[in-house]
C-alpha cells in the first residue's frame, strides 16, 4: 500500500494540474471561435477551417474531462489531442507567415486594419492553444502511465495477499490433518489399552481357574 499512495499523490497534483490547463484549452478554444465569425458571416472555406481546428481543441477539452473522470478514451484522447495540434500549428504557420494570402483568402469586408487586427488575434489565440494542447498531451501520457504503475502495484499487492491466504490456509489445513492424526493416534492407544486390560482380565480369570 506504501508505493500506491506514493505514486497516488504526484497523480492527484497532475490531475488537478491537467484539469487547470484543460479548462483554460476550453476558453480559448471558445475565444479562437470569435475572431473568425466577426471576420465573416458565412466564413469562407479558410473561416471553417479554421472554425474545425477550434471545434476539435473544444472537442478534445470534453474528452479529456471525460478521460480524467473515469479513465477510458486515452487512444481517442491522444488522437485528438494530436490532431488538433497539427491544425493549430498549420493554422498558426498560415496566419503568421502568409497573412495577406490569408485575409485575402478569409475575404472579410471589413476595413484591412480590422481585418488585420482580428488575423493577429486569431494567430494569438491558436499559438496560445498549440501551448496548452502540448502541455495537456505530454501531463495525459504522464497520467495514464501513473495510471498504469498504480494498477500493476494493486495487481502485485492483490497477488500478494492471494499469496499469503493460500500458505494461510494451507497451513491451517496442515495443522488440521496434523490434529486429526493425533487424535486418531490417541484413540487407536486408548483402544489398545482397553483391549490388553480386557485380554488381560481374561487371561487372569484362565489361569485361576
Amino acid at each position: 500500500m506504501g508505493s500506491s499512495s506514493k505514486l497516488r499523490t504526484p497523480c492527484s497534483f497532475l490531475n488537478l494540474l491537467l484539469s487547470c490547463l484543460n479548462f483554460i484549452l476550453f476558453i480559448l478554444s471558445s475565444a479562437s471561435l470569435a475572431p473568425t465569425i466577426l471576420l465573416r458571416t458565412p466564413p469562407t472555406s479558410l473561416g471553417w477551417a479554421f472554425l474545425m481546428v477550434s471545434s476539435i481543441s473544444l472537442f478534445s477539452s470534453f474528452i479529456s474531462f471525460y478521460s480524467q473522470l473515469t479513465h477510458f478514451c486515452f487512444i481517442t484522447h491522444i488522437s485528438l489531442l494530436l490532431s488538433s495540434s497539427i491544425a493549430q500549428l498549420l493554422g498558426i504557420l498560415a496566419l503568421f507567415t502568409r497573412e495577406n494570402s490569408s485575409l485575402s483568402l478569409l475575404k472579410s469586408p471589413r476595413g484591412i486594419q480590422e481585418a488585420k487586427l482580428l488575423v493577429r488575434l486569431e494567430c494569438g489565440v491558436l499559438m496560445a492553444m498549440f501551448v496548452m494542447q502540448v502541455g495537456v498531451l505530454i501531463l495525459t501520457c504522464t497520467i495514464h502511465s501513473c495510471w498504469v504503475r498504480e494498477y500493476e502495484g494493486l495487481e502485485a499487492e492483490r497477488e500478494a495477499a492471494a499469496r499469503k491466504r493460500s500458505r494461510r490456509i494451507a497451513r491451517v489445513q496442515e495443522e488440521s490433518m496434523e490434529n486429526a492424526a493425533k487424535v486418531a493416534e490417541m484413540k487407536a492407544k486408548e483402544f489398545d489399552e482397553k483391549m490388553k486390560n480386557k485380554y488381560g482380565q481374561w487371561v487372569k480369570t484362565d489361569f485361576e481357574g
